[in-house]
């Protein structure tokens, strides 16, 4: 038979692998942030958390700085002396409580591992605090590999994280789908490398659900989600 006219040429590769990013997708990042900085507000002696929350939106700094209080604080005339310090401890540990996955990311985690796929963490998140955060939502077990921003020193949607991550867990582009939140950072990279992509709508806390997100598939829960591989 001619391969070129073979009709098993374009089936898609099974898939085996998993890639998801972490915050947002498995768990809301944002809405403990905010509960952060509502925490930090409080300690300040102000009422208002999202002013806070506000400059971690905004492009001086990091999403996750410190310096964002030191900002918030410095244009309020607040003393920084200790208490900065103090305050961003305090910072940190209200967001790592305030973290839990969402709804159904546990037992569906837990079903697809039974199912035999191999399961990877992409993150712009540094690889101490996604272990940390993994490990309070007890979701570290699942994940066979993680790529944070210290190991490759690029964030998303530079494609060097997802090739190391394919690179780490042994996978084939095609054998592949990325799970993730963000259309920038996560689907539109993913598909120009060539990887099936998952768009986790829930997640998306900036989108406003009407333009349109080139994914393979959307999900507005990651219940959705072994359907869709069961489909595959």
């Amino acid at each position: 038979m001619d391969q070129n006219n073979s009709p098993l040429k374009n089936v898609p590769a099974p898939v085996t692998t998993l890639l998801f990013d972490m915050d947002n997708t498995l768990f809301d990042l944002i809405g403990a942030q905010i509960a952060a900085c509502q925490a930090v507000v409080r300690q300040l002696g102000y009422t208002e958390g999202e002013e806070l929350f506000a400059y971690f939106l905004s492009t001086a700094h990091s999403f996750e700085s410190h310096e964002n209080i030191r900002q918030y604080m410095e244009e309020r005339k607040i003393p920084l002396d200790d208490i900065f310090r103090n305050v961003c401890g305090l910072y940190e540990k209200e967001k790592l409580h305030s973290i839990t996955p969402y709804p159904g990311v546990l037992e569906t985690l837990s079903s697809l591992r039974k199912k035999g796929y191999v399961m990877g963490i992409v993150t712009d998140a540094h690889s101490r605090d996604a272990t940390i955060r993994l490990e309070k939502t007890g979701l570290l077990p699942f994940f066979s590999g993680m790529v944070a921003f210290d190991m490759t020193m690029v964030k998303k949607p530079a494609h060097e994280p997802f090739i190391l991550a394919l690179e780490m867990l042994g996978a084939g582009i095609h054998e592949t789908i990325l799970i993730g939140d963000s259309p920038r950072r996560d689907i539109e990279p993913c598909r120009k490398i060539g990887i099936r992509t998952v768009y986790a709508r829930y997640g998306d806390r900036f989108s406003d659900h009407r333009s349109p997100v080139p994914a393979d598939f959307i999900i507005d829960s990651i219940a959705e989600l072994p359907l869709i591989l069961g489909r595959l």
